[in-house]
């Protein structure tokens, strides 16, 4: 899966990159149809030490999957953030299958009538 990172306001280390493709690839157990992803990364200017913003979002055929995380570290937020969009391609993953199921089953009382 491609996976496209932007780093608002600073410059992110390789290290941090390659983080992100690791966590990101693993998606693709999940649901093999993924065509791509953005990351972006932001830093809040607040007091609070959990300063640290990723956002992902998947482009799935028929609609894009969307997770924001705000951590101590980029890290974790992706960490969570991709954890979210598990979730969320297992659901979209049933959704479809039981989709696919009704209509099979439509079909087959048609042609039983």
């Amino acid at each position: 899966m491609k996976i496209r990172v932007q780093s608002i306001h600073f410059t992110a280390d390789v290290k941090l990159l390659d983080f992100i493709q690791k966590k990101a690839d693993k998606l693709d157990q999940f649901f093999d149809q993924i065509i791509s992803g953005d990351v972006y990364l932001r830093l809040e200017k607040t007091e609070d030490e959990a300063n640290k913003i990723a956002e992902i979002k998947l482009a799935i055929p028929g609609n894009d999957l969307f997770a924001k995380e705000q951590c101590k570290t980029f890290e974790e937020a992706t960490d969570k953030a991709v954890e979210s969009l598990r979730r969320q391609l297992e659901k979209h993953k049933e959704k479809v299958r039981s989709h696919v199921n009704n209509l099979k089953a439509l079909s087959l009382s048609d042609e039983n009538l």
